[in-house]
């Protein structure tokens, strides 16, 4: 880790190198906070907390990732927001168990372990599967008459509306996924890792399975302001592809192109946090109004 000076940034370093569930213990202990055990934070790992927070952000992964690519987004969001990532069966903490291969059962699931959650104004943000999980949770919440998010952040994904126009490729061999892998941006440094990609292979399946399955129900367009994002250099999923986003929301639409390949959110990191930041700032401002209007 780069740019931290000192013994600030050994802790980091090491805090970055323990396993999940012991660097959660020991954050929650520097922080004062009781430690949530495994089975209550199975679905959600959080990765800061906020002194007074303003809302919460979920954060969902792409296919074949974990919660920890959310782990240092905290240092680039507004102080008052508390982030919480997405930790789907099947890695990291959770690898002893099987990806689950369709989207209703993760959504169902999701759903019931977010609710408890949900005591303070949030906003989802989904990348490439996750905008998916990210949208079909929203509606599932809507489906509840639970609390919606205030806004509903979606990068990488083409609008669920559209038919799949990739080749289904959850079933093909090792090779021809690295293909695919490569060509949307993955690092070599993963693909020629032949330990890590053992590990890897059987849950990203898993997780194109799941999209390749997806099956898109007709609902009403959403009520709460929604942003998608895109790569300018994403093979996968087009400008057009994302700009269809706007027949799901019923109300304030944005569309923002940044720097990047399927996974910007690596390259661009620090442009698509500022992003993300200024659409945080604003889902507070729009709660504390919407309370002052309740006075």
């Amino acid at each position: 880790m780069t740019g931290v000076p000192g013994e600030a940034g050994a802790l980091r370093e090491r805090l970055a190198s323990l396993p999940e569930n012991q660097r959660a213990r020991l954050l929650q202990r520097l922080r004062g906070r009781p430690y949530e055990s495994p089975k209550e934070a199975d679905w959600f790992v959080r990765h800061s907390a906020a002194a007074e927070p303003a809302l919460r952000l979920f954060c969902f992964p792409y296919a074949g990732a974990g919660g920890s690519v959310f782990r240092s987004w905290g240092e680039g969001l507004p102080a008052d927001v508390d982030l919480w990532a997405a930790q789907l069966p099947g890695r990291e903490s959770r690898v002893g168990e099987s990806a689950l291969r369709r989207l209703e059962p993760l959504v169902d699931a999701l759903y019931e372990a977010v609710l408890p959650r949900l005591d303070l104004p949030y906003v989802f943000f989904g990348h490439s599967m996750g905008a998916l999980v990210a949208f079909e949770l929203t509606r599932r919440l809507r489906r509840a008459g639970a609390p919606q998010p205030s806004r509903l952040l979606l990068a990488a994904f083409r609008a669920p509306q559209l038919p799949n126009p990739n080749i289904r490729i959850h079933h093909m061999p090792d090779e021809v996924l690295k293909t695919v892998l490569r060509t949307e941006g993955t690092p070599p440094e993963v693909l020629d890792n032949g330990e890590l990609m053992r590990a890897l292979l059987p849950m990203l399946r898993a997780d194109l399975e799941l999209c390749d399955t997806y099956r898109y129900r007709d609902e009403p367009p959403l009520t709460m302001p929604v942003s998608v994002f895109g790569g300018d250099q994403d093979v996968r999923v087009s400008r057009s592809d994302l700009d269809m986003w706007r027949a799901q929301a019923g109300g304030a639409f944005r569309l923002a192109v940044l720097p990047g390949s399927h996974f910007f959110l690596h390259g661009s990191r620090d442009l698509l946090l500022a992003e993300l930041s200024r659409e945080l700032r604003a889902a507070a401002a729009r709660t504390e109004e919407g309370e002052r209007c309740h006075d």
